[in-house]
């Protein structure tokens, strides 16, 4: 606060109403972006005033008056949130509403942060049971997160969210989980303010004197939020009521009393301070100070707003963006509409955005007008003519009285349009006025409305939910590509740019499905470490989709282990092999992955019983998939009989030969027994099977059917039938081929059940379905195990002219921590995620939607998601050298009693790739290009150095990894990689620790989940390569770090280097462990500017030096004394311990390691590297 600081500006609060009185300000806040500042009052409206002469900008109604007053204000690049007691509003900063939440959890609000995930969610919660995040692009609720305490304040810090409790406590909330970590009890009586900034917080409040008076406490309260302990209190003898930290010095604090004296202390010498003095007739209420530091607002009782600062340096934000002011209206010209010669154009035509009253529904509308199908000159000659026209054979592949489609004929299928790439996206916001959205993304994002009329599955033709969706490529691949429209749920989608893509809708069905989860992410945890275990690999993918909590996730590596099994080939599994139809090979793969995963879950389980350790069950995967039967087949003529133990882990459907007809059909129901035929009936029609009967007939498998018997040496009519002895937890079920009399039956109305109640006795089984399953558990005579269904995968065909595509409807309600009480069906069409109506997600389509697979799960194991096994992650592998006797490698392994990994720990990464498949471009006549098929890249080095420790530097994993592929081109000049690198029989005599990808993978994992914090450069692509997901409070990117949004552009870590540590790197080529160490090494500078508040100008600094030499380094060829880098940079290693740290082999010049391929591409041409 400087010398010429004074009051330049006072207003009188706008009142409520043309004729109502004043009323006091409830909140303040200042715009982080543009030059206003905001108010609420007590009756839910939202004012903003512009400039230092705090003209009025904006002003709207956030919340009904009788909900009260607006007790906080949030902003983000998009808008406004204000808070009220019941509710949560947005709207744009021109006044335009974006949203609006209403709860029933919402009952007595009082604060709001933002989470980890930055201005994209927020936390709000009040004097209630309940906290509640918001996603503030979508507009919805996403989680509630129950807790005992109320808050009153709240406030980000730069690691955890601050909140305030009415009774004078403090406490720290970690802002990813919302557990408390730390409570301090500051005041005695209550909280008055609070504010934390950067590793501080500062409070104020009250203290009960006698005779039950509350008084304002003495001093300002401060915490010290990196070692979590109270700091010496600064004494504030007039009555400390408000306080604030100043945004620019991290150690500067501003308290000020109800009589308008302000202290300006620095916390770390409080026995110095600087006064002022602001005048008011009455109290003053609140204050609150601009993100620039350069002027305060402050509220007094009279309903004034006053404004203080500098009157020649006075300003809000350090890089304010221009304000939008209304158009002037252009002058209408007169029309003259009484000479005949205007033409009716000139009066101007309404656009409108919602649809109107006036457009009919589509299912009131049809198309008219299309000209006949042209009939084959050739077949009008085989006609004969007749006095009533021409009649012929039928050679036409339609039945008789059909017509064929013209237009389905003359235009394939479309599919769903593509959206705008991201870069598109951001050069139209970076010119727009005032960095304002494009007009089309202004919009709300209004929250997904579920209506149970005019079903899609109903339509004649395919809907755009259920088509295909093709991913389009920009020169930037596909990042540039925008998954987030295609998905406004929490809920991942799988990408199908993919080889075998075809998966993604079992590997959804299964996720959804907890019992599957929980075994697969229990047998991820152990030690594992086969290259082929597909069980370890789907536990892998289950992770990343629930961490990844909406962004699209590809199932790569599933993918391509699945294709390196002999068998798949031989099945028909891969779709680079000739196939009949995608259901025939989803329901293969079902069959394959489940008995592999048998396998390998009890391979792991008889490995664990050989070392004598405590370990799972060998049986307990078959326990939840396998139906246990004994088969029988019986003589009629000499009544011999066979019986042979069986078990199966997919029941293949069995429909009845004649649907609709007189057949032979055993109930599976009290009244499911034929009824006769009575006498002088004809034509009796019997009732359509039930599913349970259906699926009685396909678990009994009764048929009579010829074959020799042993006992008779002869032909006889043999007699099957299986004897059930147990059914599996988890029911798989393949729907098989689909007929039209099938798909008929599948298309009744409510056929498929939501739940179906299965009996075992004396080996028979009964299944029952609807009111008979509800009777039968009302008299709760037999001892009935309830299924619920989990998920299925439905088929889409398309036309004759093109491939049919497969998609998945999950029930994530059972899959839910807590129960929801209803269901909750979505569709899952790879990553186009939306929520669907129950009838819609069961409803069938004679022509283009049947099902494939079915998934049911015990009602029991609903919501019982089982996270025990990250408490039993077995973490060995991190620990294990794999070659401890090799002298010359490049990574000292960690020590687990004295490093362990964990949430504390900090490990900087980097990855290093080839290129194993070119892009497929397609050429157009007129000279334009598109890419059809991305490059695709293969890991092959991933290092990881320690950020913490006497060893900080020390790399403790440096794996080379065997890629099974054909490498296309190595990227030697990009990658440091060369073929010798990756060669068994030459990699070990360089040193190099060469493993699969398995096991490369899962020590990336397991740091992951024990909580580490992976520090690097451009982070980004190196986790799509290795196909991890890492939430954004685990990932520290240096290219975010030094980062100015407004600039536009990442700065490379060569240039940072250069710029920042005055170190030339990456001069012949890339080296994955001296950019991991360049990165910590930025990372510790980073944390001095920041800790000595020198942050914002260092960055502004090095743009200036990026734009003055294009954001590269001075050339270093042909200089004289310029190093040359042979190897990685030696750390503090050689200082501590006295010897050579552990680097990667020298890499002289002209030797054939680092010989440049000429076809080499750049392998990060968007990348920040």
């Amino acid at each position: 606060m400087d010398a010429d600081w004074e009051e330049v500006a006072r207003i009188p609060f706008p009142p409520p109403g043309v004729r109502a009185l004043s009323t006091p300000v409830t909140c303040l806040a200042f715009d982080n972006a543009y030059e206003l500042l905001w108010t609420g009052n007590e009756y839910g409206r939202v004012t903003s005033f512009y400039g230092a002469e705090l003209q009025r900008y904006t002003s709207f109604k956030a919340h009904p008056s009788q909900n009260g007053r607006v007790y906080q204000i949030l902003f983000n690049n998009k808008g406004v949130i204000a808070l009220g007691a019941r509710s949560v509003h947005m709207r744009d900063r021109c006044g335009l509403p974006l949203w609006t939440i209403r709860h029933d959890d919402m009952k007595e609000l009082r604060c709001m942060s933002f989470t980890s995930k930055g201005t994209v969610e927020i936390l709000v919660a009040g004097e209630q049971d309940t906290m509640l995040t918001i996603d503030t692009n979508k507009g919805e609720v996403t989680k509630q997160v129950r807790t005992d305490h109320k808050y009153k304040i709240m406030r980000r810090s730069s690691r955890n969210i601050c909140a305030a409790t009415p009774t004078g406590s403090v406490h720290i909330i970690d802002s990813v989980t919302f557990k408390v970590i730390k409570i301090w009890n500051a005041h005695t009586a209550a909280i008055n303010d609070m504010d934390a900034q950067h590793d501080f917080i500062v409070t104020c409040g009250y203290s009960l004197r006698q005779q039950g008076n509350y008084m304002p406490d003495p001093f300002v309260n401060v915490y010290d939020l990196k070692n979590m302990v109270s700091m010496s209190p600064i004494p504030f003898p007039a009555g400390a009521a408000y306080v604030r930290m100043h945004p620019r010095m991290s150690t500067t604090s501003i308290v000020m009393s109800q009589i308008g004296q302000m202290h300006v202390v620095d916390l770390m010498n409080p026995n110095t301070s600087n006064v002022r003095q602001a005048n008011s007739l009455s109290y003053f209420s609140m204050f609150e100070i601009a993100p620039a530091g350069e002027a305060i607002a402050l509220a007094d009782g009279d309903c004034f707003i006053h404004l203080w600062g500098s009157p020649t340096k006075i300003h809000f934000t350090e890089f304010p963006r221009p304000v939008e002011t209304a158009d002037t209206p252009a002058p209408v010209p007169s029309t003259n509409f009484d000479d005949y010669d205007t033409p009716l154009s000139a009066v101007g035509m309404p656009y409108y955005r919602e649809v109107l009253l006036s457009a009919w529904p589509s299912n009131m509308i049809c198309e008219v007008g299309a000209p006949p199908v042209k009939i084959d000159p050739q077949h009008l000659a085989t006609l004969q003519e007749r006095d009533w026209g021409y009649y012929g054979k039928n050679t036409r592949p339609m039945r008789r009285n059909q017509v064929e489609s013209v237009r389905g004929s003359e235009s394939p299928q479309s599919t769903l349009k593509p959206p705008k790439f991201l870069s598109e996206k951001a050069r139209e916001l970076a010119k727009s006025p005032a960095g304002t959205p494009a007009p089309e993304e202004t919009f709300p994002e209004f929250p997904l409305v579920i209506h149970d009329s005019n079903l899609e599955s109903h339509k004649i033709e395919v809907p755009e939910i259920y088509q295909n969706i093709e991913i389009t490529y920009s020169k930037f691949g596909i990042d540039d590509f925008d998954f987030g429209y295609f998905n406004k749920s929490q809920y991942s989608g799988l990408q199908n740019h993919i080889v075998n893509a075809y998966a993604n809708p079992l590997i959804q069905m299964m996720h959804y499905t907890p019992l599957v989860r929980n075994i697969a992410l229990q047998h991820a945890a152990t030690a594992c470490v086969d290259d082929m275990c597909l069980l370890c690999e789907l536990g892998f993918l289950f992770d990343m989709l629930d961490k990844a909590e909406g962004e699209a996730c590809q199932a790569s590596n599933f993918t391509k282990t699945l294709s390196y099994h002999s068998e798949s080939g031989r099945l028909g599994l891969l779709e680079e092999e000739p196939h009949d139809s995608r259901t025939a090979m989803l329901q293969q793969l079902t069959r394959f992955l489940l008995h592999q995963m048998s396998q390998n879950y009890s391979a792991m389980a008889k490995n664990y019983q050989s070392l004598g350790a405590d370990g799972p069950s060998p049986t307990a995967f078959e326990e939840l998939f396998l139906t246990f039967t004994v088969n029988s087949i019986r003589c009629m003529s000499c009544k011999n009989e066979n019986t042979k133990a069986n078990a199966t882990m997919v029941n293949d459907l069995i429909y009845p030969q004649n649907v609709g007809r007189p057949a032979s059909l055993s109930g599976s129901s009290d009244r499911g027994a034929n009824e006769k035929k009575k006498p002088g009936q004809r034509n009796v029609r019997v009732k359509s099977p039930t599913f349970s009967q259906v699926l009685k007939m396909s678990v009994e498998r009764e048929a009579t059917n010829k074959g020799w018997c042993n006992s008779c040496h002869r032909y006889r009519d043999l007699a099957s039938r299986k004897t059930i002895h147990s059914v599996p937890r988890v029911l798989m079920l393949n729907a098989g081929s689909m007929t039209p009399e099938r798909q008929q039956l599948w298309a009744t109305p409510g056929w498929l059940p939501e739940e179906i109640g299965i009996i075992v006795d004396n080996g028979n089984f009964f299944c029952y379905e609807g009111d008979d399953l509800k009777l039968h558990l009302q008299r709760g005579m037999h001892n009935i195990t309830v299924y619920s269904l989990t998920g299925l995968a439905v088929n889409i065909e398309r036309g004759q002219q093109q491939q049919s595509h497969l998609v998945a409807m999950a029930n994530v309600a059972h899959s839910a921590p807590t129960p929801p009480g209803k269901s909750q069906w979505y569709l899952f069409n790879d990553f186009h995620v939306k929520p669907v109506p129950t009838k819609e997600a069961l409803a069938f389509n004679t022509t283009w939607k049947s099902p494939s697979v079915i998934t049911y799960q015990v009602r029991s194991a609903n919501n019982q998601l089982d996270s025990s096994w990250k408490q039993n992650l077995d973490a060995q592998l991190l620990y294990l050298d794999l070659q401890p006797n090799q002298g010359n490698k490049t990574y000292k392994t960690l020590v687990r009693e004295t490093e362990p990994a964990g949430p504390d720990s900090i490990v900087a990464i980097d990855t290093e790739f080839v290129k194993i498949s070119q892009p497929v471009v397609e050429v157009h006549s007129d000279g334009d290009s598109k890419i059809i098929r991305p490059t695709v890249h293969a890991l092959a080095r991933t290092s990881i150095i320690r950020g913490t420790g006497m060893d900080e530097g020390v790399p403790f994993i440096d794996d080379y990894i065997t890629i099974k592929e054909k490498v296309v081109d190595y990227l030697t000049s990009y990658s440091g990689i060369t073929a010798e690198d990756l060669d068994k029989s030459i990699a070990a005599q360089r040193g190099h620790n060469l493993v699969p990808l398995k096991m490369a993978y899962k020590k990336i994992w397991i740091l992951l989940n024990l909580g580490c914090k992976f520090l690097g450069h451009g982070l980004k692509q190196d986790f799509r390569v290795i196909n991890i997901h890492v939430p954004k409070s685990q990932v520290i990117d240096t290219s975010d770090l030094f980062f100015i949004k407004e600039r536009l552009r990442k700065l490379s870590l060569q240039f940072l280097a250069y710029t920042v540590l005055k170190e030339d790197i990456q001069l012949d080529t890339h080296d994955s462990i001296e950019d991991a160490r360049t990165a910590l090494r930025l990372y510790r500078k980073y944390q001095e500017y920041d800790e000595a508040g020198i942050l914002d100008i260092m960055l502004h600094e090095i743009y200036s030096k990026g734009l003055a030499s294009n954001f590269k380094p001075p050339s270093n060829k042909n200089h004289v004394g310029l190093p040359i880098r042979t190897a990685t940079p030696p750390s503090s290693y050689d200082v501590r311990r006295g010897g050579t740290a552990p680097s990667t082999p020298s890499k002289k010049p002209g030797s054939s390691a680092i010989a440049l391929t000429p076809a080499s591409t750049p392998l990060r041409e968007s990348s920040t590297r």
